[in-house]
C-alpha cells in the first residue's frame, strides 16, 4: 500500500467515527448508524475490499475504545465491507457494492452476531433481534454511500483516488 492510500483510509476511518457520533436514528430496539455503512460502500468502490475491511475494523476499534460503539461494530462493519468490496471488484457495478453491504451487514452479520454476542457479550437472543436494526442501518447507509461514490467517480479527484 502506498502512503496516499493509507492517508485516505485514515480519513475514511475518521469520517466513520465522527459520523457515528453525530448521525444516528432509532431503529426498533437499537440505533442505526448509517455513516459507517456509507463509508464501507464508498471505500469498497474507491479503494477495494481489503482497505474497506481495514477501515471498518479500525472504525469499530476506535468506537469501542472511546465508548461510542459495542463489540457488534466488528462483524457489522467488516462483513458488509468485505462483501461490498468483493461484489464491486467482480462486477464494477456500484449498486452491487451497496447490495453487498446490505446483505453482508443486514443478513450475514446479523446471523453471525447471535453466537458472537452469546460468547463475547453474554446475551442469548435470536437472529431476529439483530436483523431489523442491522438492515435499517445498512440500507440507509448503503444508499448514501452509493450516491456519494457515484458523485466522487464523476469528478477528476474521485478517479485519481480510485487509481491509488
Amino acid at each position: 500500500m502506498n502512503t496516499r492510500k493509507l492517508v485516505l483510509m485514515t480519513v475514511f476511518t475518521a469520517i466513520a467515527v465522527a459520523g457515528s457520533a453525530f448521525v444516528s436514528f432509532p431503529a426498533g430496539i437499537a440505533r442505526a448508524y448509517p455513516i459507517q455503512h456509507a463509508v464501507n460502500v464508498i471505500a469498497a468502490i474507491l479503494l477495494g475490499p481489503v482497505p474497506a475491511v481495514i477501515i471498518a475494523f479500525m472504525t469499530g476499534l476506535v468506537r469501542i475504545l472511546t465508548g461510542t460503539g459495542s463489540l457488534l461494530a466488528f462483524p457489522g462493519g467488516m462483513i458488509g465491507a468485505a462483501l461490498a468490496g468483493l461484489l464491486y471488484k467482480q462486477s464494477g457495478k456500484s449498486w452491487l457494492a451497496a447490495l453487498g453491504e446490505i446483505i453482508g451487514t443486514g443478513v450475514i452479520a446479523s446471523l453471525f452476531a447471535v453466537p458472537y454476542a452469546a460468547v463475547l457479550m453474554g446475551t442469548t437472543v435470536t437472529a431476529f433481534f439483530f436483523m431489523p436494526p442491522f438492515l435499517v442501518s445498512s440500507v440507509s447507509g448503503a444508499v448514501i454511500g452509493v450516491v456519494v461514490a457515484l458523485r466522487l467517480q464523476a469528478v477528476p479527484m474521485g478517479k485519481r483516488i480510485q487509481s491509488y
